[in-house]
């Protein structure tokens, strides 16, 4: 199917020559699409990788105005379906790269798509993968210096079929995964393995990751995305970066909860050059002292500095000496002052309804705006960059006035029907 057409675009256009078809008009504003997109060079556009709620329809990319001073902000612009029926709607990018050539995956399909989304409103479909050198079911990416993409890899070995049960036609998954360097148009240039002998019975299986070119280093976490497997994961990587050789498997932290530091996720680089890890637990791991030529003989070292309340915290993001994390408990988020990292002190938090599942969040650089996504329902708020308040943008609203982009029930450009679920959204540059 032809994807990608802007609906109201068309609709203005017949509009313009037949008034007879206003109402035609009528209903493509009633349904959100934006009257009128910029197309200038200031234009500026979130790209939010959506399944179908239901699992009957399939994966597609969702192009909405994130122009605080356009005429259609927070208004969806156009899609890009892809052939993949939906399964598991899973990451993106974390920020978009200067090629703007987009990684996004299906993780229980165990396939990533590469999108063009250099023309925001004409998006394309560059190709897609599952399988690469060995490994299955990419999670994460991160840009190198060079350009190419640096992902994880749970699994090695090919894996096929309930991965859902951690089993496929081949048995049970294996216990390592690894890392892959791929570029913009879907090529292996080299990749690693997790399995370290000196951790036989430790599930590693590569999740988040973390790259600091200036220490040559690579830090990533082990969690695995089965459910009989979820809370198995207690250990961190690290690795050279120029070589992709394994240096140090070590374990996290058991903080005085005894839970704060099982399954880590999502690592990122502080602004102290610690890299700072969310866990699903909850927890904020600070790894420090990775940097060394000897790490056998002077290890990196992991502490449990912060615990938020509840479990199955999500994505955070880092802004100057701020660190901004989803936590479902609240229905929000919360905000940490990290300019001790040691001993982080809470300076905000805001809560986003009763029950929001809050999950992703990434940071827009160009209007200075954080997304959360979550349930059916994606808002966007501002961040006193000064006392690390947040604050829900109102201007960024539904049809029917309410703050956010609602997915429920719409009638999509792509010629469905049906509710969206959000998972990982990047802003264009």
């Amino acid at each position: 199917m032809k994807t990608g057409v802007n609906f109201e675009v068309r609709a203005v256009r017949m509009c313009a020559s037949f008034v007879a078809i206003a109402l035609v008009c009528g209903v493509g504003l009633r349904r959100g699409f934006a009257s009128a997109p910029d197309t200038s060079a200031t234009a500026h556009y979130m790209f939010v990788w959506t399944g179908d709620q239901e699992k009957k329809g399939n994966d597609f990319l969702a192009v909405i105005d994130a122009d605080p001073a356009s005429a259609t902000y927070g208004k969806l612009i156009t899609t890009l379906v892809t052939d993949q029926p939906t399964m598991q709607i899973h990451h993106t990018e974390y920020v978009m790269p200067a090629s703007g050539m987009l990684f996004a995956n299906d993780h229980l399909a165990g396939r990533t798509f590469i999108f063009d989304v250099r023309d925001a409103l004409h998006p394309k479909i560059v190709t897609s993968f599952t399988e690469m050198d060995g490994y299955a079911h990419p999670h994460s990416y991160v840009r190198l210096p060079n350009g190419h993409v640096l992902a994880t890899f749970q699994h090695a070995g090919h894996h096929h079929g309930d991965h859902a049960s951690g089993m496929d036609g081949m048995g049970p998954m294996g216990q390592s995964g690894g890392l892959v360097e791929i570029d913009d148009t879907g090529k292996v240039v080299r990749s690693a393995s997790s399995a370290d002998p000196a951790f036989p019975d430790a599930l590693l299986t590569p999740y988040g990751l973390a790259v600091i070119p200036d220490a040559d280093r690579v830090v990533t976490t082990n969690s695995s995305m089965h459910d009989l497997e979820v809370f198995a994961g207690v250990t961190y990587q690290v690795w050279r970066l120029s070589d992709l050789k394994l240096l140090k498997t070590a374990n996290l932290d058991v903080g005085a909860n005894h839970y704060g530091h099982i399954s880590p996720e999502e690592p990122r680089v502080g602004p102290d050059g610690a890299v700072y890890v969310q866990t699903l637990g909850c927890g904020i791991e600070r790894i420090t002292n990775f940097k060394g030529g000897d790490l056998a003989a002077n290890p990196p070292v992991s502490k449990l500095v912060w615990t938020f309340p509840g479990s199955f915290c999500g994505v955070p993001t880092i802004v100057g000496h701020y660190l901004l994390q989803s936590v479902p408990e609240i229905a929000g988020l919360i905000v940490l002052d990290i300019s001790n990292g040691a001993k982080p002190v809470e300076v905000s938090r805001v809560r986003l309804g009763d029950t929001y599942f809050s999950h992703w969040t990434s940071w827009d650089a160009k209007a200075r705006r954080v997304v959360v996504t979550g349930d059916n329902r994606l808002f966007l708020l501002t961040l006193d960059e000064k006392t690390g308040a947040l604050a829900v943008d109102t201007a960024f609203h539904d049809a029917a006035g309410k703050p956010g982009f609602d997915f429920v029930n719409r009638d999509w450009p792509q010629g469905w029907t049906g509710t969206g679920r959000p998972h990982g959204v990047v802003f264009s540059r």
